[in-house]
């Protein structure tokens, strides 16, 4: 019973999340979409012509993975966030809360619909790209695995932001200060390699690192860390994300205060 209870309320939180997404796509597609593409004609294009080649591929073709890397992690962050946050802050949180639904599923739940936003964007800013430069995917199933994975650790970190939250403001924190930094020196512009070798040792503390060459991998087939250990760091992150989460949902941190 307490299965089919649980499944019946996931589908309903993820159709939640889905109909949020389309219902103001204006606010949820359309921007990232747009900054993306002036990425592309600014850093791609215009740079790009300057920089020449970067890893033995057109500066356009090697930032690519990382802009759609990227607009990803961003969006699937973004999207738990509000949401969740939208819900403590609606106080409609407290019906799920006393609902037969188990606290795992509304993490997964709203995780799901975080993926979900997040592989859209990837999706379209994928389409933008091919207008920009060609690409050709040498590894399908590391660039699905590690868009994926990488999609479920950040839309796990914004649950745990929104949790914390106790304002509005306090949801833009981790992604002004944190979560924006990590980004533009993970890797997305440039190779690592062209850094001096202490600071090659720092960025190997960035875990978005990781995921933006495992995803270069992927389709371009070169990598400046090892994939296996990208796996390792992305499944840790997983793991440990979740099981926080679950255990602040247990415990009433953020909600029943």
């Amino acid at each position: 019973m307490d299965i089919a209870v649980n499944w019946v309320a996931l589908k309903t939180l993820v159709r939640k999340e889905v109909i949020r997404v389309a219902r103001i796509w204006v606010q949820t597609i359309v921007p990232p979409a747009i900054t993306m593409t002036l990425y592309f004609i600014i850093f791609g294009n215009l740079i790009g012509r300057r920089i020449g080649e970067m890893g033995g591929f057109d500066y356009m073709q090697y930032i690519a993975p990382g802009l759609i890397m990227m607009s990803v992690i961003t969006n699937s962050y973004g999207n738990v966030v509000s949401s969740f946050f939208g819900a403590k802050y609606g106080k409609h949180i407290e019906e799920m809360l006393v609902s037969p639904m188990s606290n795992a599923t509304i993490i997964i739940g709203h995780v799901a619909g975080g993926v979900i936003r997040g592989l859209m964007v990837g999706a379209l800013v994928t389409m933008i790209a091919l207008g920009f430069t060609s690409l050709s995917i040498e590894h399908p199933l590391v660039t699905i695995s590690i868009v994926l994975l990488a999609s479920i650790v950040f839309a796990l970190l914004g649950f745990a932001n929104a949790v914390f939250a106790k304002k509005f403001d306090d949801i833009s924190i981790i992604p002004t200060f944190i979560l924006t930094p990590l980004t533009y020196l993970g890797g997305v512009f440039y190779s690592i390699t062209l850094l001096p070798e202490f600071w090659q040792k720092v960025s190997l503390a960035n875990p978005i690192l990781y995921m933006v060459n495992a995803f270069r991998y992927g389709i371009l087939g070169v990598s400046d860390i090892s994939i296996g250990y990208a796996y390792l760091i992305v499944v840790t992150f997983v793991v440990g994300l979740f099981t926080m989460n679950l255990m602040l949902l247990n415990r009433g941190i953020g909600i029943r205060e």
